[in-house]
C-alpha cells in the first residue's frame, strides 16, 4: 500500500524550500492555520493532512485504548485515520476542529472491531481493587462515582450491557470529552438523540449500581 501522510505525519523537515510559512521576524511565532483550512489544503495537497495527525492522533489513540486497549488501539487508530485521510474531501468546512469528525471516524471503525471491547471490559469487570486503581480514577472523573474503584466493576459490566448506540454516546462524552454537539457532528446525528441516548446510557449504569448494591447488603 502506498506511504500516505497517516504513516508519514511528522514529515521533512530538510530545507526552508519546503516550508510554506514565511516568518516576518525571529522572535514572531507564526499561527498554526485552523483544522479546516488544512483539510482544505490537503485535497490538492496530500502531505497537508500530516498537520492532522500530528494534532490529533494521541487523543484518538487514548479514546480507542481505553475502550479496547492499547494493543488494539494502534490498529483501529491506524485504520481510523486512513479512512479520514480517503474521506478528507466531505469534512465540513465549516467546523472549528477535526477532532469529533475523527471521534466519528474511529467510533465507526471501533464498531467493527467490538469483539475486542467486549473483552477489554469484561477483563476490567475482573479486576480487583488494586489492579484498577488508574483505571478507577478516570471513571471517578468522567462518570463522576462517589467510590469508582469499589463501583468499577459493576460499571464495566453495566457498560458492556449498553445498546451499542448508547455506549458509544456515552464514551465519546465521559472519554472523549466531547460536548453534545461535538457527539452530534461526530456520530452523524440530532443533538436531542445524544441527550437521550446519555440520559438512558446513565439512568442504565444508575439502576445496575443500586441492583448489586441491593443484592450485596440483602
Amino acid at each position: 500500500m502506498p506511504c500516505t501522510p497517516v504513516c508519514t505525519s511528522r514529515g521533512r523537515r530538510d530545507g526552508a524550500a519546503d516550508n510554506d510559512l514565511v516568518v516576518g521576524t525571529p522572535s514572531t511565532t507564526p499561527t498554526a492555520p485552523r483544522d479546516a483550512a488544512v483539510m482544505a489544503r490537503s485535497r490538492t495537497d496530500p502531505q497537508a493532512f500530516s498537520a492532522i495527525v500530528d494534532r490529533h492522533f494521541a487523543a484518538i489513540h487514548r479514546y480507542l485504548a481505553r475502550r479496547i486497549g492499547g494493543d488494539r488501539a494502534d490498529d483501529v487508530a491506524a485504520q481510523a485515520f486512513a479512512v479520514a485521510f480517503r474521506r478528507r474531501g466531505d469534512f465540513d468546512a465549516s467546523a472549528d476542529s477535526a477532532r469529533p469528525w475523527l471521534y466519528g471516524i474511529a467510533t465507526n471503525v471501533l464498531r467493527n472491531d467490538v469483539r475486542s471491547e467486549r473483552r477489554m471490559l469484561a477483563a476490567i469487570a475482573r479486576m480487583d481493587r488494586t489492579g484498577a486503581e488508574d483505571l478507577a480514577d478516570e471513571v471517578e472523573r468522567s462518570l463522576a462515582r462517589a467510590d469508582a474503584a469499589s463501583e468499577l466493576a459493576r460499571i464495566a459490566g453495566a457498560i458492556a450491557a449498553l445498546d451499542p448506540d448508547q455506549r458509544d454516546v456515552l464514551l465519546l462524552h465521559a472519554w472523549g470529552e466531547l460536548s453534545d454537539g461535538e457527539i452530534a457532528a461526530a456520530l452523524g446525528i440530532p443533538v436531542g438523540t445524544v441527550y437521550s441516548r446519555l440520559s438512558r446510557a446513565r439512568a442504565s449504569l444508575q439502576r445496575a449500581s443500586s441492583d448489586l448494591s441491593n443484592t450485596e447488603q440483602s
